[in-house]
């Protein structure tokens, strides 16, 4: 029995890592769909966002019928409440990748109002964030878990400077405020998956001690 839990728990595991490849993927198509105004990538990441959704609710079901059914030890819990966790930051994840891709489709052949530079660094630290955390699960490497909070102090940084600029532009052209507020909120949706996968090594460190910390603190 304790075999079979443990492939159960194993499984649990590589469905985690599914949703988090695919989240990956959804934050670089969803940037890039707005750098190149491809509404047809856009449309990827809306319908990748369902996939997601649908993994959600495999996950939380098997997770939910493993504490009831196995009769699970204090760390099994840990592991299956942290499950619970992990997968309910890459959803969220994954919604804030659709939302660019919905302002891709809304901005659709509109000339944009300045290149993106900040914006697919943003997406690029999101992702890197997004890697090291799933990783640090993995190898349930604590000190991995702990040093990936510079990724979002850069992502963070970079929001603030983006902010900064587009208000800017707007004082000066009202024309832009439009395409600039979509801008707006293309960072802000990146500064959140950058929270969010802050968010999963913070539950990494909570399956690994017991304790749950504030890694932005």
């Amino acid at each position: 029995m304790r075999n079979k839990f443990q492939d159960q728990l194993d499984e649990l595991q590589r469905e985690i890592l599914r949703m988090g490849q695919l989240v990956t993927e959804m934050i670089d198509n969803a940037t890039l769909s707005l750098a190149r105004q491809d509404t047809a990538l856009a449309a990827q990441v809306i319908a990748a966002d369902d996939e997601i959704d649908r993994l959600l609710i495999e996950t939380e079901m098997k997770s939910l019928q493993l504490m009831a059914l196995q009769q699970p030890m204090a760390k099994d819990l840990r592991i299956l409440g942290t499950a619970l966790k992990l997968v309910t930051d890459l959803e969220r994840m994954a919604d804030h990748a659709a939302e660019i891709a919905e302002i891709t489709q809304k901005l659709a052949g509109e000339p944009l109002i300045k290149p993106l530079v900040d914006i697919p660094r943003m997406a690029q630290f999101a992702q890197e964030m997004t890697r090291q955390a799933l990783d640090a699960y993995v190898r349930r490497d604590e000190q991995a878990a702990r040093t990936m909070i510079a990724t979002d102090h850069e992502i963070d940084a970079l929001y603030r400077s983006i902010f900064d600029e587009l208000i800017e532009m707007m004082h000066k052209d009202p024309s832009v405020v439009k395409q600039a507020t979509y801008l707006l909120h293309v960072a802000m949706s990146l500064e959140r998956i950058g929270d969010h996968a802050t968010n999963l090594g913070e539950w990494t460190i909570y399956l690994l001690t017991g304790e749950l910390e504030e890694l932005n603190n």
